[in-house]
């Protein structure tokens, strides 16, 4: 896995179409969930996307969002392994990567996110505990966790 962490600024636009893509296939197509994908918080300052490639081919993301953007808290959304690459681990190590590089960019924040619901259990393995109940979002069950530090 090649793994590159990179700003909108940074970002080419084939990586653009590719991450774009990606969400698209699986959160809108797969999940069958019509939301607003392009939420301007890609772009926002201090946002970062990390994007792990194997064989230059795009299998695992995950944005990083600093303080007061979708929480309180730092956050990571829109975490996304493509098909063809589960079952491998690679959703381990895009979590792994995430975190270590949430503390790069923000060393000893708390992180929030609003997982889906069955997945609670794997967040939990990272240290995230739930904070809320389960509320509807875009149709899809979904639990707010948080990782204090």
């Amino acid at each position: 896995m090649q793994w590159q962490c990179l700003s909108f600024d940074q970002l080419t636009t084939h990586q653009l179409y590719d991450l774009l893509k990606l969400r698209c296939d699986v959160f809108v197509v797969e999940q069958e969930c019509a939301y607003p994908e392009l939420d301007d918080h890609d772009r926002q300052a201090g946002t970062h996307h990390l994007l792990g490639y194997q064989d230059n081919t795009l299998v695992a993301y995950l944005r990083l969002l600093p303080a007061g953007t979708t929480y309180d808290a730092v956050s990571i959304g829109r975490v996304v392994t493509a098909p063809e690459a589960r079952g491998k681990g690679i959703g381990n190590q895009l979590l792994e990567q995430g975190l270590a590089m949430t503390e790069q960019l923000w060393p000893g924040e708390t992180i929030e996110i609003g997982a889906q619901s069955h997945l609670q259990h794997y967040y939990q393995r990272y240290g995230f505990e739930a904070y809320s109940e389960e509320y509807l979002e875009d149709g899809i069950p979904h639990i707010d966790m948080r990782l204090t530090k």
